[in-house]
């Protein structure tokens, strides 16, 4: 390929494709490689189980898709996405009998309703979130920097540092409303005695209220077919079965963009960055991975709670004491025999994603770095708990362990879907300290993926501020 490029994006997850349409509508020549031979990255569907099974490999549910302040300006809908709602964004069984799941609905009044004695104090801590979610979403999704919304920001901050467990157990005063808040802030797949770990659950919980927890029809592969279609129409290029092993196969370009990992930059790059820069990159800590199952279902989970039906995604636990031991046993290096999973189980909402009356199930739980544990007993026995039954209805199952989510997309290294540990350490120091983390002492070269701040989601924010950089330095 002899053809020069303002820019060139190296890798086609969300973030990749943020960055290579950012550039694109700035008037920019954009290249986008990705190594696999299907475009991305995280946001990806297959039939991995049986013919007409639609799975999602990675990502399945997208608060953030639609929350996320680029995606909302794009026009995604010209190109085919189609966002399905949920009856419910999310269910929480206790395991303490037949009617006890908590249901987070998107109306904030009728989700406080259902916690009791805490509803008072759910509605206190999340209404002003949900009031001024877009706003609030705009300063938080990106790096360091002075708020537009400073009283916001700042009461979000006071609640979001603290641990999830010790905000649970001092604000709510039942097992309801602190289980509930438990399942959300595990999504930061840290102990939820860490500082911070609160803030995914309350990033979660607003995010419920204010857009819901969608899923693309059809599958995530929409989502990313999407934004592939809109870049097109800019003008980009794309080329896939590339796997860059070095800069200098790379056709020469004012910027290079990688929605890769520090370690993978590290051994593209090779000298071209300064040693002591490659000093910061090697010390970047990548966090847990995930043992991920697929399901193909002849019918419906039999949930013992049928508000469990209701909801696009469940969380199974139980308790805030048990899901806590659990993540922290995972950090331990520890299997737990009881894990936090999260499932979702998308055909309930969305027909086309298996054949009639059959279904399909999307679930993950937590596991050390690197380990090579088949957790698919452990996952389908906490299903089992809550759906007494559910084991009879599989018809067949696809899984990987954490191991071979990085075989099968190498950003998650050892299976760490975050791409790095989002802690007080390295949440807005990712991937190394520096004015505008996206970028690198060389001025060619940049980083655009989930290694950079906001960090782990589907919402393109990383490489939209990394191609914002990118543009500030060639032009």
């Amino acid at each position: 390929m002899t053809r020069q490029y303002d820019a060139i994006v190296i890798g086609s997850g969300p973030n990749g494709l943020a960055a290579a349409i950012t550039l694109a509508q700035a008037g920019c020549s954009v290249l986008v490689i990705e190594g696999k031979e299907t475009i991305g990255g995280g946001l990806r569907s297959a039939e991995l189980t049986l013919p007409g099974f639609i799975h999602d490999p990675c990502s399945a549910v997208h608060p953030l898709g639609m929350g996320s302040p680029f995606f909302r300006g794009l026009p995604l809908e010209r190109f085919g996405l189609r966002w399905i709602q949920p009856a419910a964004p999310l269910a929480h069984p206790l395991g303490s009998g037949e009617a006890d799941a908590v249901l987070v609905e998107r109306s904030l009044d009728a989700t406080a309703a259902r916690l009791g004695v805490d509803a008072g104090r759910y509605r206190l801590l999340m209404e002003p979130l949900v009031e001024n979610w877009a706003g609030l979403l705009g300063d938080l999704l990106g790096p360091l920097s002075v708020p537009r919304h400073p009283l916001l920001y700042a009461r979000f901050g006071a609640t979001a540092i603290l641990p999830a467990t010790g905000l649970a157990r001092s604000l709510f005063k039942a097992e309801r409303a602190r289980a509930l808040f438990a399942g959300l802030a595990s999504h930061s797949i840290m102990p939820l005695e860490r500082p911070l770990s609160a803030a995914f659950g309350l990033t979660l919980g607003l995010l419920a209220h204010g857009v819901g927890w969608p899923i693309p029809e059809g599958g995530s592969q929409r989502v990313t077919d999407a934004l592939v279609g809109y870049f097109q129409s800019l003008g980009g290029d794309l080329v896939t079965g590339w796997m860059v092993k070095g800069l200098n196969e790379l056709p020469k370009a004012s910027a290079y963009l990688f929605d890769i990992t520090p370690r993978q930059l590290l051994q593209i790059t090779g000298d071209r960055l300064p040693a002591g820069y490659q000093r910061q990159l090697s010390r970047f800590r990548y966090g847990p991975g995930v043992f991920k199952v697929d399901l193909a279902l002849d019918g419906p989970i039999p949930w013992a709670d049928s508000n469990c039906a209701l909801a696009g995604t469940v969380h199974l636990g139980g308790t805030l004491d048990e899901i806590a031991a659990g993540e922290r046993a995972v950090w331990r290096g520890e299997h737990p025999e009881r894990p936090f999973v999260l499932l979702a189980q998308q055909s309930l909402f969305d027909a086309s994603r298996a054949p009639a009356g059959k279904h399909t199930v999307w679930a993950y739980c937590h596991v050390p770095n690197g380990s090579p544990v088949d957790m698919t007993d452990r996952i389908e026995a906490q299903i089992e708990r809550f759906a007494p039954g559910f084991r009879e209805h599989i018809l067949a199952r696809h899984t990987r362990s954490a191991v071979q989510l990085e075989q099968y997309n190498p950003n998650y290294i050892g299976g760490d879907i975050n791409a790095g540990v989002q802690d007080l350490r390295q949440q807005f120091t990712r991937p190394a300290i520096r004015p505008v983390p996206y970028t690198t002492p060389d001025p060619q070269i940049f980083l655009c993926s989930s290694s950079t701040p906001p960090g782990g989601g589907v919402h393109g924010m990383c490489g939209y501020h990394a191609a914002q950089a990118a543009l500030r330095r060639v032009r």
